[in-house]
């Protein structure tokens, strides 16, 4: 077999290459479009939930009372099943689809059986032990002074928990969906929840009206919980029953079937035990965090908790959920597919390319977070409750900015391994980071006021994934190396960043200069606590202004994968 560096010397094998490549990356770019309007829609409707949310609860002890406790579910569904349904059955989905006569029909009738009987337990097992749940969550609310409201929290817990079985089947029947290259419903779904959760807290505030400053740190009432408990709830089971048609048009008919010794499910349960092992190191630290702020918010009228913390990451994920999840969505069967077929080296391609893409958004947008922090902060939440105290979600807005960088490359590198079925080298990865951020967050809030629990938490989780990042990275590309991955490659990502980095000062200075001269107008117009409309002019102003300087200087920086996404995103535009 001839090297494939001596290939790449004729001119006549160049051009192909060259142009699958290409074309492997345009439909990569055209299925992550599809994920990303989804995401778009699903974020923004997120975003008038969150709105809402601090409308009428505030940011302060009581608001933490139900986000804990909604935050339960999806936790505990990542910590019993999340890791096995989203890094493992993918791949092995695919090696089913491929190499079983019936295309994977009576694998995924297996898989989907073992799930819903073992969410199933799990959940009603939940329900029944949701206040020993809520001791280890939320220690801070055993002082005696907090007996009602550790009750509230305890109440929520019961009509969230069931939220765990239709959370873990929306993601099994979504993976089911992708592995068929259907990507848009997962997507698209969540909007449903939003929807109703926005209808359940617009009924909230028209029955009992935005929370007093006293009821800001106090319990519910029996009503308030079952409105917002169930509301909730119902939100999650309507986003699975909404892939139930998709699942029969992409050709999956589901009938239960409880034979599962000997049809290769062992080997899946094989690789999970590492990626289980992952989610449990990763949901401990999120307990020492969620430990960690309860007690800020439970300590002083005026700290910082698990609201604003969970708020900002909702906000500064934005980019990170809308470019990099869908970018992963989209290669992860490819991915597999590369290593199915021994080929590192377009394993190593695929993987590049996507990092390059993601990160030509999340470094400019941390950029930009300094100059739009406070503002937007005011546009999201500076409404009913939380009016007078949007102040304090800014400096865990522009912390959390900087981590989505490090946390963005150590998730896609993580695709990486799970395509390569090298899950226990994420795991041990995954106790590093862990460790950090447990660490780092003990250190940082006993040496803080409860005013600042949340940035350091965020400082916290800053850390701990650029730790992870570095990692996963160094050894990924190591065991790509071995696979043939030419040593050129590292010094085109190397430029690169130096390139990206470049552009992105040019963001902050760009963002710092407008933000400075918008601020002063709006204040000389309209005195120095404008509206919230005006805070929205603010955003656009200065975010328009720094990412239209970023295209101008991507094109001389040679910056190609900021002009990809631009021309992907205008192509959309101009079919509609």
């Amino acid at each position: 077999m001839s090297d494939p560096a001596d290939q790449a010397e004729d001119p006549t094998e160049v051009e192909p290459v060259e142009v699958g490549r290409a074309g492997e990356q345009r439909r990569i770019l055209a299925n992550t479009a599809v994920m990303a309007a989804g995401t778009v829609v699903s974020r923004f409707s997120g975003f008038i939930r969150s709105t809402l949310l601090a409308a009428a609860l505030g940011i302060s002890l009581h608001a933490d009372i139900f986000t804990v406790a909604n935050t339960v579910p999806n936790m505990l569904y990542i910590l019993l099943a999340g890791g096995v349904f989203n890094a493992v059955l993918v791949p092995q989905l695919v090696r089913a689809m491929k190499s079983d006569p019936d295309g994977g029909a009576a694998y995924v009738n297996r898989v989907m059986t073992l799930a819903a009987c073992f969410l199933g337990v799990v959940t009603v097992a939940l329900v029944v032990a949701a206040p020993l749940v809520m001791q280890v969550l939320v220690p801070s609310y055993n002082a005696p002074h907090l007996a009602e409201q550790r009750q509230s929290a305890i109440d929520f817990a019961r009509f969230c928990l069931p939220q765990v079985f239709f959370y873990g089947m929306f993601v099994l029947v979504g993976q089911v969906l992708n592995a068929r290259d259907r990507f848009g419903p997962m997507m698209w779904a969540p909007i449903a929840n939003n929807i109703i959760s926005v209808a359940v807290l617009v009924a909230y505030l028209i029955a009992f009206g935005p929370a007093t400053p006293a009821e800001q740190h106090g319990a519910f009432t029996s009503g308030q919980e079952a409105l917002l408990g169930i509301g909730s709830t119902v939100g999650i089971a309507a986003q699975l029953l909404i892939l139930v048609p998709y699942l029969r048009a992409a050709g999956v008919h589901v009938r239960p079937r409880f034979d599962w010794r000997g049809v290769g499910l062992g080997r899946t349960l094989h690789l999970a035990i590492w990626t289980v092992l992952f989610v449990v190191v990763n949901q401990i630290a999120y307990v020492v965090v969620v430990r960690l702020a309860s007690g800020g918010t439970a300590a002083a009228a005026d700290g910082t908790g698990i609201t604003i913390y969970s708020n900002v990451m909702l906000v500064t994920m934005v980019p990170h959920s809308i470019i990099t999840v869908s970018l992963a969505t989209a290669i992860l069967p490819r991915l597999s597919a590369s290593a199915a077929a021994d080929d590192l080296a377009g394993l190593a391609r695929t993987l590049g390319s996507t990092l390059r893409t993601a990160l030509t958004v999340v470094v400019p947008f941390a950029a930009l977070l300094p100059s739009i922090a406070l503002p937007l902060a005011q546009v999201v939440w500076g409404h009913g409750a939380t009016a007078p105290y949007v102040h304090r979600f800014e400096s865990s807005m522009v912390l959390f900015g900087f981590a989505v960088i490090a946390f963005t490359v150590h998730y896609l590198v993580l695709r990486g391994f799970y395509a390569l079925e090298r899950n226990k080298v994420a795991f041990f990865v995954q106790c590093a980071i862990a460790a950090t951020n447990i660490g780092l967050a003990v250190l940082f809030v006993s040496r803080v006021d409860p005013w600042d629990t949340s940035p350091m938490l965020v400082l916290a989780y800053g850390g701990a994934y650029t730790v992870g990042a570095c990692l996963s990275s160094v050894v990924l590309l190591r065991t790509l190396r071995r696979g043939g991955m030419p040593r050129g490659a590292v010094w085109h990502r190397r430029w690169f960043l130096v390139r990206l980095s470049a552009a992105s000062v040019v963001v902050f200075v760009v963002a710092r200069f407008l933000d400075i001269v918008v601020t002063d107008t709006i204040v000389e117009l309209v005195g120095p606590h404008p509206p919230w409309l005006w805070a929205a002019l603010e955003v656009v102003v200065v975010s328009a202004g720094a990412g239209a300087l970023l295209l101008a200087v991507s094109r001389p920086l040679g910056l190609d994968e900021v002009t990809s996404v631009a021309d992907t995103v205008a192509r959309r535009l101009k079919r509609r």
